[in-house]
C-alpha cells in the first residue's frame, strides 16, 4: 500500500497539470483544425496526422472512433494509420506524468518514438495499404469545440473536459495501473527478471506478448513500467511497454481489421512492434543506463520515508476528490431523466423517437464520435446518448439503416 501512495504522491501534481493542459487544448483548438490537413496520399498528410496526434490526450479506445471520423471526412489511409499509432502512445498529460516518475529522458523519448513509428506506419499504409471501397461520406456536425464561444465559456469547458470527462475516461485505468504496480512491487521477487538481464530482446518479446492484446492507457502504463524497472527490467523493455501497451489492444485490432482491412492491420501492428523493439534496443545498447534509472533512486528513497511534500500531499488529495466526483457524475442517473432502453422508459414524449443501443463505447470521446456520426445523418434533429448503458435516443425522421451505417462507420455496432 505504501508503494501505491508513493507513486500517487509523485504523480499527482503533474497529473493535475496534464489534465488542465488537455482541457485547454480541447477548448481552444477546434476539431476542424485537426481534420483540415489530413487528406491526400502524401507524406505531408502523414506528418500532420502524427504531429496532431502526439499531444492529444486520447486513449486507445477514444482514438479509434476519432480516427474513423477523420477517415470518413477525407483523411488518407496513411494519415489515419499514423494517427492511430501516434495518438494513444502519448498525450500532453502522459508526457508530463512520465517526467514526474521516470525523468526527462523517458519524457522526451516517448513522443520521439511515437513520431518515428507513426511516420513509418503511415508511409507504409500510403504505399502498400489496401484501398477501401467507396462509401458514403458523412459530414460531421459541429461540436462544442468547433463553435465560437466566449473566453469564460471556453475556460469552463476546459475545466469540465480536463477534470471531469478525461478523469472519467482514464481514471479507472490509472487506478488499475497503480494497483498493478503496487502488486508487482510487493509480490514479484527481486530475482524474477534476473534471467533477462543479458537478453533485452527476449524480455521485450515477452512484454509484447502481454502488452499488445491488453488495454493500457498512456498514463496508466507509467507506474507499471516503473514497478517493472524497480524489479530489474531494463529501461528499453520498459519503453516497449510504454509504446506497445497503449498503442494496441484487442478492441483496436478488431476495429481496424473491420474498417481498414487486413493489410492495413498488418502494417499497423508491424510498425508498433518493430518501432518499440528498435527504440528499446537503442536505449539499452546505445544510451547510458544512468539516464533512465536516476529517477528510480528517488522513488526507492520515498518508499522508505513517511514524509511527502505539501504540494504532493495536497495534490494527491485533490486528485482523489476529482476522481470520485468524475465517477459519481458518470454513473449517476437523475431521477427526472430517462436513461433510454436500458431502464424501460415509457415516457410519452419518446413515442416518435428512435431508441437504439450502441456497443463498443468506452469513453467520452467514443460518445462524442457516435453523436457526431448520428447528427450527420439527414433527418436527425437531436440525439442523447447515455454512456454507461450505451442507449441513444434519436429525435427526427431518419431511417434506422442510415443511422446504423453512420454509427458503424466510426467503429461501433448497433443493437
Amino acid at each position: 500500500m505504501q508503494e501505491i501512495i508513493v507513486l500517487i504522491n509523485e504523480m499527482s501534481p503533474y497529473l493535475l497539470l496534464g489534465f488542465l493542459l488537455a482541457g485547454l487544448m480541447h477548448a481552444f483548438i477546434p476539431n476542424r483544425y485537426y481534420r483540415k490537413y489530413l487528406g491526400g496520399n502524401s507524406f505531408r498528410s502523414v506528418l500532420y496526422a502524427t504531429l496532431f496526434g502526439i499531444p492529444l490526450p486520447l486513449c486507445s479506445c477514444g482514438v479509434i472512433p476519432t480516427a474513423m471520423s477523420l477517415r470518413r471526412e477525407g483523411a488518407s489511409r496513411g494519415a489515419t494509420t499514423a494517427f492511430l499509432i501516434a495518438t494513444p502512445q502519448t498525450g500532453i498529460d502522459s508526457i508530463i506524468a512520465t517526467y514526474s516518475l521516470m525523468g526527462l529522458p523517458f519524457a522526451l523519448i516517448r513522443p520521439v518514438a511515437a513520431l518515428f513509428t507513426a511516420l513509418f506506419g503511415g508511409s507504409l499504409a500510403n504505399l502498400f495499404g489496401e484501398k477501401e471501397n467507396a462509401e458514403t461520406t458523412y459530414t460531421q456536425g459541429n461540436t462544442e469545440a468547433d463553435q465560437e464561444t466566449g473566453f469564460i465559456k471556453k475556460i469552463i469547458s476546459a475545466l469540465h473536459y480536463g477534470f471531469v470527462e478525461m478523469m472519467q475516461d482514464i481514471g479507472k485505468w490509472l487506478i488499475l495501473g497503480l494497483i498493478v504496480a503496487g502488486l508487482i512491487t510487493v509480490f514479484v521477487p527481486e530475482s524474477f527478471f534476473a534471467s533477462f538481464s543479458g537478453n533485452s530482446l527476449l524480455s521485450m518479446l515477452l512484454v509484447l506478448v502481454f502488452a499488445i492484446p491488453m488495454y493500457l492507457c498512456a498514463t496508466g502504463s507509467i507506474p507499471i513500467a516503473v514497478a517493472l524497472m524497480l524489479k530489474g527490467l531494463s529501461p528499453g523493455t520498459a519503453l516497449v511497454l510504454l509504446m506497445a501497451g497503449p498503442a494496441a489492444n484487442m478492441a483496436s485490432i478488431l476495429v481496424i481489421n473491420k474498417v481498414l482491412g487486413k493489410r492495413n492491420l498488418f502494417i499497423y501492428l508491424i510498425s508498433i512492434i518493430s518501432g518499440a523493439i528498435l527504440f528499446g534496443l537503442g536505449i539499452d545498447y546505445l544510451l547510458p543506463r544512468e539516464w533512465f534509472t536516476a529517477s528510480l533512486t528517488a522513488i526507492q528513497e520515498s518508499c522508505h520515508s513517511d514524509c511527502a511534500s505539501p504540494v504532493s500531499y495536497w495534490g494527491s488529495v485533490l486528485l482523489v476528490i476529482l476522481l470520485v466526483n468524475a465517477f459519481i457524475q458518470r454513473y449517476r442517473h437523475k431521477g427526472d431523466e430517462c436513461c433510454g432502453a436500458a431502464c424501460g422508459c415509457n415516457n410519452k414524449d419518446l413515442k416518435n423517437d428512435m431508441v437504439i443501443t450502441i456497443q463498443g463505447m468506452n469513453c467520452n470521446h467514443c460518445k462524442s464520435s457516435a453523436e457526431r456520426a448520428i447528427l450527420s445523418v439527414n433527418g436527425v434533429e437531436k440525439v442523447e446518448i447515455d454512456l454507461p448503458t450505451g442507449s441513444a435516443i434519436i429525435t427526427g425522421n431518419a431511417s434506422f439503416e442510415s443511422i446504423k451505417a453512420a454509427v458503424e462507420s466510426v467503429g461501433f455496432t448497433v443493437k
